[in-house]
């Protein structure tokens, strides 16, 4: 039985991350809802036969939005914009408003969870990636809204700070948390970074926080829970 029992929104799970959400929610046995601008590019990566089905639009409309919600319980939202093509939306657009967007019709619904995906230095605006468009500072703005909108009671946010992104397989590595923006440097697997994201929807430590993560040293895992009680020595 899956520890979390609600149904789940998966927003960018056609993303390299979100594809690995998607796949670790099923793992769970967690009921799952993909936000997706094509389609196409969904059943190219999952089948078609997607457990909780498809919700096809954009960030950048409330009525897209409001109709992918529907039903749900909980948002993994795990969208970003590609910095560095002059042709894609800038990350103010997707990263801060889309996301902002996401998050207020999410609460006027009255979903309750909210897991948002973010980066490591988003409060450093002098970081070189702070030069596309100041993603950074974007990404920033849209934690802040999420943190607002899901303090009441009754609701949970948990905002994941990822290190540099790698594209291999989970449970690899040892973890290391920490709060406060505060790890300078360091790399994560983007599969770690989603099973973390999966476990945040029920594993208390993780309720009301923002939190960095990267990899440590290559150690074989059967579970990457353990690492939350960093979370619990740091409160």
């Amino acid at each position: 039985m899956a520890l979390f029992e609600g149904k789940v929104l998966v927003a960018g799970a056609t993303g390299r991350t979100g594809k690995w959400i998607v796949e670790r929610l099923g793992k769970h046995g967690i009921t799952t809802r993909l936000f997706v601008r094509s389609p196409q590019k969904a059943v190219e990566l999952f089948g078609p036969d997607i457990d909780g089905g498809l919700a096809v639009g954009s960030l950048e409309n409330r009525d897209d939005i409001r109709a992918a919600l529907h039903g749900m319980d909980a948002i993994i939202c795990a969208v970003g914009g590609n910095v560095r093509d002059p042709e894609a939306p800038p990350p103010s657009a997707i990263d801060r408003d889309g996301i902002i967007r996401l998050a207020g019709v999410a609460r006027e619904l009255e979903i309750k969870t909210f897991i948002l995906v973010s980066s490591l230095a988003v409060t450093k605006p002098d970081h070189p990636l702070n030069r596309y468009g100041k993603v950074l500072s974007m990404k920033l703005e849209a934690e802040n809204a999420v943190r607002e909108l899901f303090s009441g009671p009754g609701y949970s946010f948990t905002i994941l700070r990822p290190g540099g992104l790698l594209d291999g397989p989970p449970f690899m590595h040892e973890l290391i948390f920490d709060t406060g923006d505060r790890i300078e440097t360091g790399a994560i697997q983007r599969s770690d970074v989603a099973e973390i994201a999966v476990l945040s929807l029920f594993a208390p430590e993780a309720h009301n926080l923002t939190f960095e993560l990267i990899q440590g040293k290559e150690t074989p895992q059967t579970s990457l829970q353990p690492f939350f009680t960093q979370l619990s020595a740091r409160a």
